[in-house]
């Protein structure tokens, strides 16, 4: 199976990993071209997605960000094979989703939607590595239901990656959810440490506030981008939890123990609940 890959970032540079060492000729692409030739140097990469190897590809995975996947499938798809199947890697799937099961239909390619639930506070082909993606979940978004062929398919050809499961969704659903699971947290990370007494906390802290602050390292541009392609979920969980802030603040200004320790007692119960 020849493999394209573009995007060598941590999402991107793992895949290429997970594919090569399972023997598989790896083809990207990337905006840095140090790091193209990096990958080549160090044997992932076999050489540059571009021209006629387009064509030569029978998985094709896109790891930029949204904008620039449907850019790029809508420059290149007269390139890619019909028997080619591609698949995106983007943290939120309505606009990819609605932009590329057009252009796989009008190329005669196969698109699925696709977001691999692992990662890491470092971005960067350097941080990537071959297991990123063992017994981690993999979410898909195909453009229907009812083919258990075209899940077979797909499950298939991303097995040398080794994820621990699959689940299948809609893009509106994947977004909702998306936006309380991963893109909540990373907010409130990243406005948590903004506190003055960030500055001296060495010694004073200890595992809750590692937990916290770890996803605050991010990559702006790239958060910012899926934060505004995903306005209407992020900021009905962040209302949401902008109104359950105020009801401790509220409960901590007025000195009302009672209250306090109900709200404490009712996300302990709701954590409990979720997560057993």
């Amino acid at each position: 199976m020849t493999v394209g890959v573009l995007g060598l970032g941590l999402i991107g540079g793992s895949m290429a990993r997970a594919f090569a060492r399972a023997g598989h000729p790896v083809y990207a692409w990337d905006t840095d071209e140090n790091i193209l030739s990096f990958a080549q140097l160090s044997g992932v990469v076999a050489g540059p997605l571009e021209g006629g190897v387009i064509g030569t590809c029978d998985l094709l995975l896109l790891a930029i960000y949204p904008g620039g996947s449907v850019a790029w499938l809508e420059a290149h798809g007269a390139e890619i094979s019909p028997d080619a199947l591609v698949l995106d890697c983007c943290g939120v799937k309505r606009e990819v989703c609605e932009k590329c099961f057009p252009l796989a239909e009008r190329y005669g390619f196969t698109f699925v939607g696709g977001h691999p639930m692992a990662g890491s506070h470092f971005s960067g082909f350097k941080y990537s590595r071959s297991n990123l993606f063992q017994g981690a979940p993999m979410v898909l978004v195909p453009p229907v239901f009812d083919d258990p062929e075209l899940l077979e398919r797909v499950q298939t050809a991303l097995a040398p990656c080794n994820f621990g499961s699959f689940s299948v969704t809609t893009a509106a659903e994947h977004d909702r959810m998306i936006a309380f699971t991963s893109q909540m947290p990373h907010i409130v990370s990243n406005a948590y440490i903004k506190s003055p007494t960030a500055g001296s906390h060495k010694g004073f802290s200890a595992g809750s506030y590692k937990d916290l602050t770890r996803v605050a390292w991010l990559n702006p541009q790239m958060w910012a981008e899926l934060f505004l392609e995903n306005r209407e979920p992020l900021l009905f969980e962040l209302d949401l939890y902008l109104e359950n802030l105020a009801a401790y603040r509220r409960a901590i200004a007025e000195g009302d123990r009672a209250a306090l320790e109900a709200l404490l007692e009712e996300g302990k119960r709701r954590k409990e609940d979720v997560d057993g």
